[in-house]
């Protein structure tokens, strides 16, 4: 087990103790090393020179908060062991790089866990470490595209719609990658336990959260086409609506007695076609939107406050944190200056905050070096400075 100290200060949160090495990457990976950081974890960061990422102010990217970071040039003479250095304090080892790429630069499962055997050595990828696909290029809407995902999503005679990189690389993708490298970890401390390879690839959790899709359609309750289905926006009182201010009010009375609600203070109670007759849902949404028009967003939103309607005003990101519900709840805090949401889940016993801002490219290397007692970080500073 690595040891315990760890320079940082305030609430830490469950991991408090538990160190992390991120090779720098994009996406995902970062991702994932930041919940761990929230989770209360030390994460170290290895930045390279000249940075990696998708362009982004450093101080303004918030998937880098709660983190250190140091600078090491991997194809320096002293890089790679520096990075096997850390390894061999660490728990955790997170990389993002295309399958062999770490083995070619000397830090690959096998260099790291001959130097930690109970080392967690955790691999970012879209396609996975195998098959025929893993050596190639690719981004999240590829990923969710192959395994299904994609096609759920948008209106049948419309273009399948992209959710941004949510669906793949967070959800498929990061969190998958902390399940696994924690319940490695579990296994890497009970007696006898050891280290291991967490492969996440982002084609596998993508797949995997379909799961209750893939059961409807076998049990033939889904259709294998899009906006035909109770959940994927076919149903007419699972969806969104817009207003007279051109806003959008968001729809999801499954159950029968919030249906009753709704359409009762939708004032088309005594009108509606019958819910249950999939042939009128046509005519049902028609009524539906026709009504949102008649009034703005946020009369709607007065109308339908308090009620078991299930009905929410759609947000946009900068309105979101001001909502009273996220207010009083802290789901959004503020910390240097920027507003981002906060640490999630919370904890009763060992709560969890924003201790930090977006880690600076090498702005850490000193304290890591004396807190992890790793005398090559600054052998490797001076490599990348010369």
């Amino acid at each position: 087990m690595a040891a315990t100290g760890n320079g940082v200060q305030g609430p830490r949160g469950p991991l408090a103790g538990v160190r992390v090495v991120e090779l720098a990457g994009i996406g995902p990976g970062p991702f994932a090393a930041m919940l761990l950081a929230d989770l209360g974890a030390d994460v170290v960061r290895v930045d390279r020179p000249g940075g990696a990422g998708l362009g982004i102010d450093p101080a303004r990217d918030l998937t880098n908060r709660n983190k250190r970071s140091v600078l090491v040039d991997l194809k320096a003479e002293h890089g790679p062991e520096t990075v096997l250095e850390l390894a061999e304090r660490a728990d955790i080892l997170i990389e993002g790089y295309r399958p062999g790429t770490a083995e070619r630069l000397g830090v690959g499962p096998d260099d790291c866990l001959a130097r930690n055997p109970l080392l967690v050595y955790g691999r970012m990828t879209g396609w996975g470490q195998d098959g025929p696909l893993a050596e190639r290029a690719g981004h999240d809407i590829a990923y969710i595209a192959l395994t299904g995902t994609l096609s759920m999503i948008g209106k049948p005679d419309e273009p399948p719609t992209v959710p941004a990189n949510l669906l793949g690389d967070y959800a498929g993708g990061s969190l998958y990658l902390v399940v696994g490298v924690l319940a490695a970890l579990q296994h890497a401390r009970t007696p006898g336990g050891s280290g291991q390879v967490v492969d996440a690839a982002i084609v596998d959790g993508a797949a995997h959260l379909a799961m209750m899709i893939h059961g409807m359609l076998a049990a033939g309750s889904w259709q294998d086409r899009r906006g035909s289905n109770l959940l994927d926006g076919g149903c007419p009182f699972y969806g969104s609506y817009e207003t007279a201010d051109g806003e959008y009010m968001a729809v999801g009375p499954l159950e029968q007695r919030f249906y009753a609600e709704f359409t009762e203070l939708l004032g088309i109670g005594e009108t509606a076609p019958d819910r249950g007759d999939t042939s009128r849902w046509d005519e049902l949404r028609a009524v539906v939107a026709a009504r949102f028009r008649t009034r703005t967003r946020a009369q709607w939103t007065e109308v339908f406050a308090g009620s078991d309607a299930c009905v929410a005003p759609v947000l946009s990101l900068r309105e979101a944190p001001h909502h009273p519900h996220l207010a009083a709840r802290a789901t959004f805090v503020e910390h240097g200056g920027l507003t981002q949401p906060a640490p999630a889940p919370r904890f009763s016993a060992t709560p969890s905050s924003v201790h930090s801002g977006p880690a600076q490219p090498g702005a850490d290397t000193d304290a890591v070096a004396a807190d992890w007692d790793v005398p090559g970080l600054r052998t490797t500073r001076k490599d990348t400075t010369d």
